[in-house]
């Protein structure tokens, strides 16, 4: 095909980058909207009309690009109608491609007015209170357009001494009697009355046999409020905390975490005091942490350079011929996809090059069987991108079979290859599945699309027949489509309810932040639990470049799904002053390729809760450096693959990685 070809070996071309207004270097060029200064109401629209112009004031094009990062609040279509979903303070950014498509952009403000307020509910005070018992007021404030308002200061008070509430809402219950509490705002105001009794506790009793664990162990103090007759009362709340101090004299302190449920997890070493209490009585039980001891050695065991364009993901597979093999893709380059044989990870070898009109060939994925490559096209010179598929039975002379960009024009950004179907997430906004079966005349079966304002998406992985879907401010989106019965779910999980041709939705988590970039299921080989993780990708500061190497956020997060409609975030994984990208877990072990913190692999067996970065369960981690790099000395570790004993990284600077972890006896 006239647009793809092969060459054999590999081949660096000079990288050509997306630019920004504030890094490229046409001079003065400016871009202008009308409206200038935007302010709307919740579910008003309006049209931008934006021009871009040169230094003598000729207008280049009044065609651009438009879109917002916050989507779920301000929806905003490529063609730059606007929609006001949420109030609040959001920017617009309008594109501009010169001719040689460097992407020239500034960011517009928009205002979102807060409509008036409508209504306070109160979500957890109860009719009856006991004496010496207090509880954090919850409420929830909605304003005329029916959304919930966050952040707005709340006036608490109490009609006489029977109860005292704070500033906060705080609320104590100090006699019996009858007492009224009201939570105010502006001239909105709700009451609630409440019966307090005289608190029948006579003793409180800690349940927890564990003294002694590790850092990162996860406990449940378990104590139970008891009468004068050592019967438990269920409904008398029981409140935790804890005092601790270090077990040596260094002066370090010994942070830990304890939940309203009783769970509690250390982050240091220690001796804690777990304190139960309820009414005046109280219970206390020391406890012994010691450190969790799992770091291992890592041992760099190769590297494949690729030091003249940015490297993107991997896939490591074993061939028809039983060999190892590895396949990386290319960033803002010339559409290349690179072939390695890694058998020897000491010595792993570029064997064949396939080229194809993209600058990006942002992800590559191997069939089961190893015969069959699925990579990606994006800005593509006739803007057709799509996917390519590719014979690799013999990786030294891959072939290519036939391109697919049916609807798929505006770019495939990731795949996923599973059953002799393709998941390309397209032109992100949704995921097509493409039947590949005769992998020569690939056909679209379905797609799967949120019907929510101003959604999008980035990612998407299929395990078991389920495909797990990182969409951005909607979250991690969990579909059926064509699950089994060996699959891991949660229990109770209904399976075989979708298909390829019939995607089925099931469950779904959004996270405040809005930055999910990638999802990874995984069923705890210690406990059983199901979660799914959901990984960040931010860039408060621009994409990195040679002369400002910036660094990413974001983090890893826990989410424990005991049934499709239950998802719940218990823990992180957070490295200071880095951010995240791709994931991978095999067994009770992660491996993050954390961007500019590099590889990280760490333990996530036992129950999991608070930020494991600060509980000792990191076991190794290595930052790729090389002083030839794209971005000389710049770690930024792009995707991880625990192989055969080995762990390969792509690093976005400076190509392909192979890492062994050292067992002691091998020390």
């Amino acid at each position: 095909m006239d647009s793809v070809y092969k060459i054999l070996g590999i081949i660096f071309l000079p990288l050509f980058l997306a630019v920004s207004l504030q890094a490229q270097d046409q001079n003065n060029i400016t871009i202008k909207i009308e409206p200038e200064n935007v302010s709307l109401q919740v579910g008003e629209e309006v049209q931008l009309n934006g021009k871009a112009y040169a230094a003598d004031g000729t207008v280049l094009s009044d065609s651009l690009l438009y879109f917002s990062r916050a989507r779920q609040s301000l929806a905003v279509t490529r063609e730059g109608q606007l929609k006001a979903m949420q109030p609040g303070s959001y920017s617009v950014i309008a594109i501009y491609m010169d001719a040689n498509n460097n992407r020239i952009m500034d960011s517009f403000p928009v205002d979102i007015v807060y409509p008036p307020l409508k209504s306070i509910s109160l979500l957890n005070v109860p009719d009856k209170m006991y004496t010496n018992t207090h509880l954090e007021v919850e409420t929830k404030v909605t304003d005329e357009a029916d959304l919930t308002r966050e952040n707005v200061e709340l006036t608490f008070s109490v009609n006489n001494d029977k109860a005292r509430v704070g500033s906060f809402g705080l609320l104590e219950a100090m006699e019996p009697g009858n007492t009224t509490l009201t939570v105010s705002v502006d001239d909105i105001r709700t009451t609630r009355e409440i019966e307090i009794l005289s608190n029948p506790v006579a003793s409180v009793e800690i349940q927890n046999s564990d003294t002694e664990i590790r850092t990162g162990d996860v406990i449940r103090v378990n104590a139970k409020a008891l009468d004068n007759r050592s019967m438990e009362l269920n409904d008398v709340p029981v409140t935790y905390s804890f005092t601790s101090r270090p077990h040596d004299n260094l002066g370090n302190a010994a942070p830990a975490q304890i939940a309203e449920d009783g769970r509690f997890v250390a982050n240091e070493p220690g001796f804690y005091t777990l304190i139960a209490k309820s009414g005046n009585e109280t219970a206390r039980q020391t406890i012994r942490v010691e450190p969790r001891n799992v770091e291992r050695r890592l041992e760099l065991v190769g590297h494949g350079a690729v030091l003249d364009v940015h490297t993107s993901d991997l896939w490591v597979w074993e061939g028809v011929d039983g060999r190892d093999y590895a396949i990386t893709g290319t960033w803002g380059a010339n559409g290349a996809a690179y072939f390695w044989d890694v058998t020897d990870p000491s010595n792993m070898t570029p064997i064949d090059t396939v080229v194809v009109d993209a600058r990006t060939v942002n992800d590559v994925k191997i069939s089961e069987d190893g015969t069959l490559a699925v990579i990606t096209r994006e800005g593509a010179s006739d803007r057709r991108n799509g996917i390519v598929i590719l014979d690799v039975r013999n990786p030294r002379n891959v072939e290519v079979i036939s391109e697919y960009d049916e609807n798929l024009t505006g770019g495939v950004h990731n795949v996923f290859l599973y059953e002799d179907h393709v998941y390309a997430v397209n032109n992100g906004r949704r995921y097509d599945i493409i039947n590949i079966e005769d992998p020569a005349n690939p056909y679209t079966v379905s797609r799967f699309e949120l019907d929510t304002p101003g959604h999008s998406i980035h990612d998407v992985w299929v395990e078991d027949g389920i495909a797990y879907s990182s969409n951005w401010q909607d979250g991690i989106v969990v579909t059926d489509v064509g699950s089994n019965r060996n699959a891991n779910t949660p229990e109770g999980h209904e399976f075989g309810v979708g298909s390829p041709e019939n995607p089925v939705k099931l469950g779904q988590y959004a996270y405040p932040n809005g930055w999910n970039h990638a999802a990874f299921p995984f069923k705890s080989e210690s406990t059983g639990d199901f979660y799914v993780i959901g990984g960040d990708e931010a860039f408060p500061n621009g994409l990195p470049t040679r002369t400002n190497p910036v660094k990413p956020a974001g983090w890893i997060h826990f989410v424990k799904f005991d049934g499709w409609e239950n998802p719940d975030e218990v823990a992180r994984y957070q490295v200071p002053e880095a951010g995240t990208h791709n994931m991978w877990v095999k067994g009770d072990t992660l491996y993050v390729a954390y961007y500019n913190a590099g590889l990280r692999i760490v333990d996530i067996s036992g129950e999991l809760m608070g930020n494991l970065y600060d509980q000792g369960r990191e076991i190794a981690r290595f930052e790729p450096n090389h002083p030839d790099a794209l971005i000389p000395n710049t770690p930024f570790s792009w995707g991880p693959q625990p192989y055969k004993g080995h762990i390969f990284v792509s690093d976005w600077n400076s190509g392909l990685w192979a890492f062994k972890l050292v067992e002691e006896e091998e020390l």
